[in-house]
């Protein structure tokens, strides 16, 4: 089974937003291009900024969108599509409301959950890309959902999501050698405290 070639994190560009709770996947992959030694940089032609990582025998692509969460389908196809990536080998990593701050799931396929950002690139891509998702909780009323994932979390729930995105970005190396149920292990089984 191949690995995952390349890996994009959902965010929206401009520091009103780099805060917030939204953009937990492009604080994942700030955190894979400083532990890789990946470099991003802007990429018109992606939309996006872009940096290639080496870890091992293994190459992959470091993506975040600038276009904004809910076209976010268009930097993931056109990086994908230049460079013949297939669905199974993308990994998008995202904020989660249906998980807790510091609890991560990873999954293949299924639906959009009503994130714009999983809708946007599934109507390019299909539906068949790798999700990592990065629990941010839920305020609890679905009305009070735009205003909460657009804010910052607070601080312990920053420590725990800080703390998740260390523990799942530990997983690089299975992810880029498509040892997937390994992964899934690893994450989703809790040390017993």
């Amino acid at each position: 089974m191949s690995g995952i070639r390349l890996f994009v994190g959902l965010g929206n560009p401009g520091a009103d937003y780099e805060s917030t709770r939204h953009n937990a996947g492009f604080w994942w992959i700030d955190h894979v291009a400083r532990t890789s030694g990946a470099r991003l940089g802007v990429e018109s032609k992606f939309f996006g900024l872009a940096g290639r990582m080496k870890q091992g025998a293994h190459e992959a692509w470091l993506l975040e969108p600038t276009t904004f969460m809910n076209a976010s389908g268009r930097a993931v196809a056109a990086l994908a599509r230049f460079y013949k990536i297939e669905p199974e080998e993308i990994l998008v990593i995202h904020d989660e409301l249906d998980l807790s701050p510091g609890v991560a799931k990873l999954k293949q396929g299924g639906g959009h959950g009503g994130h714009n950002g999983l809708k946007d690139i599934a109507a390019q891509l299909g539906p068949n890309f790798w999700r990592l998702r990065l629990g941010i909780g839920h305020p609890g009323e679905k009305s009070a959902v735009v205003n909460f994932v657009l804010k910052p979390p607070m601080k312990e729930e920053a420590a725990l999501i800080e703390e998740n995105i260390h523990t799942s970005a530990a997983l690089v190396d299975m992810l880029l050698e498509g040892k997937f149920e390994a992964a899934m292990l690893k994450l989703h089984t809790k040390p017993k405290g």
